[in-house]
C-alpha cells in the first residue's frame, strides 16, 4: 500500500502544479524572464525534460513524506495536510527564496513558485494522510 500512496500522492502533486502553472502562466513566464514569441508562447523546442525531472521529484518527496508521517504517526487527511503545508511552507519555501535572492531573481518568481510548493506539499499531504 506504501507505494502506491506515495504515487497517487505524486501524481496529485504533479497535478496539482499543472493548474497551477496554467493558471499562472503569464505572471510566471515574464518572472522568470522565459523568452516567447510572437504568439506569447514561450520559445524553444519544449524539451519533456522538465516533465521527467518534475516526476520523478514528486515521487522523491512524496516518498519522504510518506516516511517522515510514518516517523511522526501522522495517520489522517487533516494531519496530513497540515504536515504537507507546514513542509511546503517551512522547508522549500525558504530554500527557494534563498536560492533565488543569491540569483537575483524577482521576487514575483519566490512567490509563484513558493506558492506551488505549499500547495503542492499540502496535496500530497493530504493523499497520504487518505491512506
Amino acid at each position: 500500500m506504501g507505494v502506491i500512496s506515495v504515487l497517487v500522492a505524486a501524481i496529485a502533486g504533479f497535478a496539482m502544479g499543472a493548474v497551477w502553472y496554467m493558471s499562472l502562466s503569464k505572471p510566471w513566464i515574464r518572472a522568470a524572464g522565459i523568452p516567447v514569441d510572437e504568439t506569447g508562447k514561450p520559445q524553444g523546442n519544449g524539451s519533456p525534460m522538465p516533465f521527467v525531472v518534475s516526476g520523478v521529484a514528486m515521487i522523491l518527496v512524496a516518498g519522504m513524506m510518506r516516511h517522515i508521517f510514518a516517523m511522526s504517526g501522522i495517520e489522517s487527511a487533516g494531519g496530513g495536510l497540515v504536515a504537507g503545508l507546514g513542509v511546503g511552507l517551512f522547508f522549500i519555501v525558504p530554500w527557494v527564496a534563498m536560492n533565488y535572492a543569491y540569483a537575483n531573481r524577482p521576487a514575483m518568481l519566490t512567490l509563484l513558485d513558493g506558492g506551488y510548493a505549499v500547495l503542492g506539499c499540502g496535496v500530497i499531504g493530504l493523499v497520504l494522510g487518505l491512506f
